[in-house]
């Protein structure tokens, strides 16, 4: 619409661990920011994409999927960076997996501030047969949860996501924009580094990955045209060492690898990445472990 105001405002995507959160980050945003894996919790802190259009800028901050069976400190400040992301943002995205029967996020819901709106997606609709048999859940939820909207969508497609930009985009404030319009994330380049490692464990590794790894960038030194990235791989015990490094190092060789590719597209530049694995017992609980890798 001619003349029509700007818009500008912040979107917290929500909802249960393996909802596809962060693959609708990355489809929204239309560049990969967010980590995914099939294994749930992949995501474990605040993620930052960002979408600027010459009639709005929405600033998408993907969450980890709420934890309710784990008590460990390394979940208890996942949950804590969902509340704070649920007070501080214009608009909350709750991220339903359409393809499982339930989705018990009752807990979550009640840390959203009365009045903000709430916007429920269904995602992987691509891999529903039967669109009408989400009809009863549809309605249940809006007469549960009075959200604005409720959108049947597929990250992995692209079904029905402008539509939900559209959506957003209305319910965000007239605000002038916060960020230059080439900005991504706000997320630095180290972090985003470690998040690129810790992916490649998760796809190379896959079950045999223990949750309890972390990956840490040292030293990040931009030489220009090219990145000198030195991460830490942490892990619990001496056996998830022998698993992540694996036969004469190969694992650890193919994960780097594949992390390096991803981070020279990402960042555009060419990368030199060293990699070592270290074992650090009991690193979920150590606050200030959890604070070196961005979790408190």
């Amino acid at each position: 619409m001619i003349g029509a105001p700007y818009r500008c405002g912040t979107v917290a995507i929500v909802g249960q661990p393996n909802a596809g959160k962060s693959t609708l980050l990355n489809a929204l945003v239309r560049q990969k920011i967010s980590i995914t894996s099939r294994r749930p919790q992949t995501t474990r802190q605040r993620i930052t994409g960002i979408s600027t259009t010459p009639q709005a800028q929405l600033i998408f901050v993907d969450t980890p999927g709420f934890q309710t069976q784990y008590r460990s400190g390394l979940y208890r400040a996942m949950n804590q960076a969902i509340a704070r992301s649920l007070q501080e943002t214009d608009v909350v995205l709750w991220t339903v997996d359409a393809t499982k029967a339930g989705d018990d996020s009752s807990s979550l819901l009640k840390n959203i501030p009365d009045g903000k709106p709430l916007i429920i997606v269904f995602n992987k609709i691509d891999r529903v047969g039967d669109k009408r048999s989400l009809l009863p859940r549809l309605q249940a939820m809006q007469a549960r949860f009075h959200p604005v909207a409720i959108i049947p969508v597929s990250a992995k497609t692209g079904y029905q996501l402008d539509a939900l930009r559209e959506t957003l985009v209305r319910e965000v404030p007239e605000r002038d924009q916060l960020y230059a319009d080439d900005e991504l994330t706000t997320v630095a380049a180290r972090v985003l580094a470690a998040e690129t490692v810790r992916e490649k464990l998760f796809r190379t590794l896959g079950a045999e990955l223990p949750y309890s790894v972390a990956v840490e960038t040292g030293k990040f030194e931009d030489e220009g045209k090219l990145y000198r990235i030195y991460a830490t791989i942490f892990v619990d015990k001496d056996s998830q060492k022998a698993i992540v490094i694996g036969n004469k190092g190969e694992k650890l060789k193919a994960i780097g690898t594949l992390a390096r590719q991803d981070m020279e597209k990402f960042f555009g530049v060419k990368v030199y990445l060293e990699l070592w694995v270290k074992v650090r017992r009991g690193w979920a609980e150590d606050r200030a472990m959890l604070k070196r890798i961005g979790m408190e």
